[in-house]
C-alpha cells in the first residue's frame, strides 16, 4: 500500500484500520508537513484501509505488486484469487469439503496448522520452520495449497528462497497423515512452538467411525492440546457422499 503524500493531509483516521500497526505520521524528507508514512516492512498489503474508504483524501493506492511480495496479498486479502491455485484466501477446501470428495479416508487424519492472526501475522521464515519439521515426518502436503505451491522441495519442506523473507496475516499449512503417526506430528509441534515468534491454530479433521467417534479426538487430548467445539460443516451442495470401499452399502 502506498500514500500519495502530496493529497495526504496527516489526519490519522487511517492508522486504526491497520492490522499490523504499520502506520504512523510524520514528516518525510524534504516534505514540510505532517504526513501518514507507511513502514513497508510491517504492511501485510491486506487492503484493509483502502477498502474501509475512511480516507477523507482518497490519498491511499494499491501499487501493482509483484513477485514475492505479491505473496503478502495473495495470502493477507481475502478478495484476491492466487490464479495459480484458483483458490482465493489461504488454504484449500478439503477439510471443509471431505464428506463429498474423499481426500481424508478412514485411518487418516487430515492436519492444518494456521499460523499468524491480524494484528500478529506470521513471517515466512517461521511458516518454513513448520514445513520442515512437518516434512521430516513424511507427511504429503495439500495439493492446492498456496504454501504448499510455494515450496521449492516437499521432501525437505524449504520454500523457494525469494519468499522465506515475506510476511502474511496468516497462512496455513496443510497435509494429511497416518493416525498412528499423528502423535509424533504433536508432539514435535509442541517442541518447535517456542522457537516461533507468532501464534498459530491447530485444526485436525477425520471421518466420523460408524459408531459414531472420533478417533483424534483421543490423540489430540492426550498430547495435552485443548479442543475447541468449532466446526466448518459441509452439506454437499447436492453432490452424493463419497463413500470407500467397505462402508455399508459398498462393495
Amino acid at each position: 500500500m502506498q500514500v500519495d503524500a502530496e493529497k495526504c493531509v496527516g489526519c490519522g483516521q487511517c492508522i486504526p484500520f491497520c492490522p499490523v500497526d504499520a502506520r504512523s505520521l510524520g514528516r518525510l524528507p524534504g516534505h514540510g508537513r505532517v504526513t501518514l508514512i507507511i513502514d513497508s516492512d510491517r504492511c501485510a498489503e491486506c487492503g484493509v484501509c483502502l477498502r474501509s474508504g475512511i480516507c477523507p483524501t482518497d490519498a491511499m493506492y494499491q501499487e501493482a505488486l509483484e513477485m514475492p511480495r505479491l505473496i503478502r496479498a495473495i495470502l493477507s486479502d481475502p478478495l484476491i484469487e492466487f490464479k495459480a491455485t484458483g483458490v482465493p484466501g489461504r488454504g484449500t477446501e478439503e477439510i471443509k469439503t471431505n464428506e463429498i470428495t474423499g481426500r481424508i479416508r478412514f485411518g487418516y487424519a487430515g492436519v492444518g496448522i494456521e499460523m499468524g492472526r491480524p494484528g500478529v501475522s506470521t513471517s515466512w521464515e517461521d511458516v518454513q520452520e513448520v514445513t520442515r519439521a512437518m516434512a521430516k515426518l513424511g507427511v504429503g502436503f495439500c495439493e492446492g495449497n498456496p504454501v504448499t505451491h510455494f515450496m521449492a522441495d516437499r521432501n525437505t519442506g524449504d520454500l523457494e528462497p525469494d519468499v522465506v523473507k515475506e510476511k502474511s496475516l496468516s497462512a496455513i499449512i496443510e497435509f494429511d497423515v497416518s493416525l498412528e503417526k499423528l502423535p509424533e506430528v504433536l508432539r514435535v509441534l509442541q517442541e518447535i512452538t517456542p522457537q516461533l515468534e507468532t501464534v498459530y491454530t491447530l485444526e485436525v479433521s477425520c471421518k466420523v467411525h460408524p459408531d459414531g467417534t472420533l478417533p483424534v479426538l483421543p490423540i489430540i487430548e492426550q498430547a495435552g492440546y485443548t479442543v475447541l467445539p468449532n466446526s466448518k460443516n459441509n452439506l454437499g451442495m447436492g453432490r452424493p457422499r463419497f463413500r470407500e470401499p467397505g462402508e455399508e452399502g459398498v462393495a
